[in-house]
């Protein structure tokens, strides 16, 4: 097992260990996380394309040895400069989707209709809560109880097309509840 709990690895060095089941991981040290003892090394490829490398996530506590065969020469790189402005975008979309779940969740919305918004929110961006209603597009409303009947708006193109959706998920979800209580019986039945 690895000793003291003094060990440093620096990124950059090249690190040796032996694992508790006698496996040899060798690689470049990627981070390193002294209180908790854990190691990322970096390592060729195993499946052989030089375009990729395995990544080892160690933990020095369930290890036999460990060896630095080659110290990092210079300091890690800095990191790659992130689109800020993109990140806080992400963030603000995030934090503003999670609101608008809460308050559909408050005002009572079932949790069909809320399964229901996810799977038509992962084919059409604009959608949104209204009260117990989904919005889509600012042109289709989807009122209590989600089925496609209940599907209405002014543009027949549009109605149809969230309909279709409607009508997919119905279908999806009653096949994986009829799957599962047929194979039930089948399975209780001589």
């Amino acid at each position: 097992m690895a000793s003291d709990g003094n060990e440093y690895f620096s990124v950059g060095s090249l690190v040796s260990c032996k694992t508790c089941h006698n496996q040899v991981i060798e690689g470049e040290v990627l981070a390193f996380d002294q209180p908790t003892k854990m190691l990322i090394l970096k390592s060729p490829s195993s499946c052989g394309r030089p375009s990729v490398n395995d990544a080892h996530v160690v933990n020095l506590g369930q290890v036999s040895d460990v060896q630095v065969k080659r110290e990092a020469t210079s300091s890690p790189p800095p990191h790659p400069v992130q689109n800020v402005e993109r990140l806080k975008k992400r963030v603000r979309m995030e934090v503003e989707r999670k609101q608008h779940m809460i308050t559909a969740l408050e005002s009572g919305v079932s949790p069909e209709g809320l399964k229901l918004f996810n799977a038509v929110k992962r084919t059409i961006e604009d959608v949104a809560w209204e009260g117990k209603n989904i919005r889509v597009m600012d042109q289709v409303t989807i009122s209590p109880p989600y089925h496609p009947e209940n599907v209405q708006g002014n543009m027949e193109k549009a109605v149809n097309h969230v309909r279709k959706i409607v009508e997919k998920y119905m279908k999806d979800h009653s096949d994986t509840k009829g799957g599962s209580s047929e194979n039930s019986n089948t399975l209780a039945s001589p």
